[in-house]
């Protein structure tokens, strides 16, 4: 395989393409992005960015603390962590899909949130070093065409002593559970995406991609060759998603 192709689900296509394909799939679902997720994950969605809300663990009061939310556009983890923390908690979201923040914004100016709404690439972040206490991502890494740059990003952005967490889908570790996961998976997903958001193809890439993406314990690795420490992962719902957790020591 060429050095300078990457996966777009199963398909090989040339690194500098990846981008602008997966621009064209969040284009296409952004308005319908969060109630397809409730729909494909029967609400459990929610469940799985509580628990990573809950190990970012925003700081009560006043005490300052910021947090940069990649790949998450519609505002829905942050939100949940200005809902968690205390006064001090300042939400930057950066995304770079246009049409994901729109959403993203319109929902923080009817709801009144204070969020910050940053068009940026995940691999060339334009924040200067150690400016936050924690980066977030759910669900996003694996449409990031170049994970290991990204991760260095993430590493150069966090402050010292400060935490990455990652919310992904994972491979499912259950006997029985996995072969009814990918009949879910690649026969009523892109049907549901058909029918909510007239875009089948765009969720047959996403389930593509779940497959493509790095098992737990290579992907941990990858969070290490970036230098992040204390490098842990746990698996939920049994194995459908992981939660990948790293610290700048």
């Amino acid at each position: 395989m060429a050095a300078s192709e990457t996966d777009f689900g199963y398909r090989r296509v040339p690194l500098a393409d990846k981008q602008g394909l997966v621009d064209d799939v969040f284009h296409s679902v952004a308005r319908r992005y969060d109630l397809m997720n409730d729909l494909m994950s029967g609400g459990l969605h929610r469940a799985w960015k509580e628990a990573l809300v809950t190990a970012v663990n925003p700081p009560k009061g006043r005490a300052p603390f910021a947090l940069l939310d990649l790949a998450g556009g519609t505002g829905d983890v942050a939100f949940r962590v200005l809902d968690r923390g205390g006064r001090g908690v300042r939400v930057t979201v950066a995304d770079i899909n246009a049409e994901m923040l729109a959403v993203g914004r319109e929902r923080a100016e009817k709801a009144g949130r204070d969020v910050k709404f940053i068009d940026a690439n995940a691999e060339t972040l334009p924040f200067p070093d150690k400016s936050f206490d924690a980066v977030t991502i759910a669900f996003g890494i694996r449409n990031v065409p170049r994970i290991d740059v990204a991760l260095g990003e993430i590493h150069r952005v966090l402050k010292l002593g400060g935490h990455f967490l990652c919310l992904e889908f994972s491979s499912v570790d259950v006997p029985g559970l996995d072969r009814l996961y990918d009949l879910y998976s690649f026969n009523v997903i892109p049907a549901i995406g058909r029918a909510v958001t007239g875009d089948g193809e765009a969720y047959r890439y996403l389930v593509e991609s779940i497959r493509k993406f790095p098992k737990p314990a290579k992907f941990a690795d990858m969070i290490r060759g970036a230098g992040l420490g204390r490098v842990s992962f746990e698996r939920l719902t049994g194995g459908v998603v992981a939660l990948h957790s790293g610290w700048r020591l």
